[in-house]
């Protein structure tokens, strides 16, 4: 608050205008430099602007970064052209330098989150972090980027709901793109009982993965022997696939292996629960002692015991001859 007060009073709008009015009707070659800045400025800005959108088309920033960076190239520009205008106009930069400060100031303040959204929108864009058509997961939230912009970022989840996430929660969480390398690795985990033939499991899960003509062929698809359970032996298997045929690899093989397998007559554990019924006669405990009856509780009264401490001695001693004295006066 103390910072916008000094720069209203460093910054005089009145002056300011009085400056301008007074250049325009005393100083007329300093209106013909003024008009001639003004116009080798803006072509100066132009020629500037071209250069750098040149530069940005040959870079790899993706094209809502290059629109962004270029619009602030071009606001940067014409603001320092219109300080040069009115410095030579006579005006005193000193208090509009601190009248732009104290209300970018202000704005800023007013718009933190939003400029913390710009700053990530700028990180994800540069970076490369995600781009249109990917499919990431970020917390609870899993889909397909439709959208890039500088606040929000628009996914597509898989039941087609409409999500827009604010950049800054895309920079500052744990980030899942799953399409960016184009491939996938889809991993199976596959039961059978302890009667099964190990290899033939294997076999049958691997001609189901190479029946398929969206699972790749290198790497090769793979399964092997991963665990001994308790009612069951689990094997591990994978193969990789483009990104974007993950689900259909996924479900084509969890379904036609479970087809397999029946065909085969490779058994699928599932928790079984066995019940007996005992015909024998079941002895209970030997019975106790029934519980006595109720008895009314008495106290004991507490015995104060005798102190045999030399202190209470002397004070017996004393206060028996005192006693003693009284006794005796009153014999007299």
């Amino acid at each position: 608050m103390g910072y916008l007060l000094a720069a209203e009073e460093s910054f005089d709008i009145k002056k300011v205008w009085n400056d301008i009015v007074t250049f325009f009707t005393t100083k007329y070659w300093n209106i013909i430099l003024f008009f001639a800045i003004l116009v080798i400025g803006i072509i100066v800005v132009k020629l500037l602007v071209k250069l750098i959108h040149g530069l940005l088309r040959r870079s790899r920033i993706e094209k809502i970064g290059q629109s962004f960076i270029l619009n602030i190239a071009k606001y940067v520009l014409y603001l320092i052209l219109i300080l040069v205008l009115l410095a030579v106009i006579g005006v005193n930069l000193s208090g509009v330098l601190t009248a732009i400060s104290a209300v970018i100031l202000a704005v800023g303040m007013a718009l933190q989150s939003y400029i913390s959204n710009l700053a990530s929108g700028m990180i994800i864009v540069s970076m490369h972090m995600i781009n249109k058509g990917d499919f990431i997961a970020v917390g609870d939230v899993t889909g397909t980027v439709r959208d890039i912009n500088f606040l929000f970022t628009t996914v597509n989840t898989t039941d087609n709901k409409k999500i827009m996430m604010p950049n800054s929660t895309l920079v500052n969480s744990p980030l899942t793109n799953y399409g960016v390398n184009g491939t996938r690795r889809v991993d199976f985990t596959f039961s059978a009982a302890y009667e099964s033939d190990v290899e033939a499991v294997k076999k049958i899960v691997l001609s189901v993965m190479a029946s398929y003509n969206k699972i790749k062929e290198d790497p090769a698809p793979f399964c092997r022997l991963k665990t001994l359970n308790t009612s069951s032996i689990d094997f591990f298997a994978n193969c990789w696939c483009d990104s974007a045929d993950y689900w259909d690899v996924y479900y084509y093989v969890t379904e036609n292996v479970f087809n397999e397998f029946k065909r085969s007559g490779v058994a699928v554990p599932f928790t079984q629960t066995e019940v007996r019924i005992r015909n024998d006669e079941v002895k209970m405990p030997v019975e106790g002692d029934k519980l006595p009856d109720r008895q009314e509780y008495i106290r004991k009264p507490e015995v104060v015991r005798k102190s045999k401490s030399p202190i209470a001695k002397n004070i017996k001693k004393i206060t028996t001859k005192i006693s003693e004295g009284l006794s005796d006066k009153d014999d007299e």
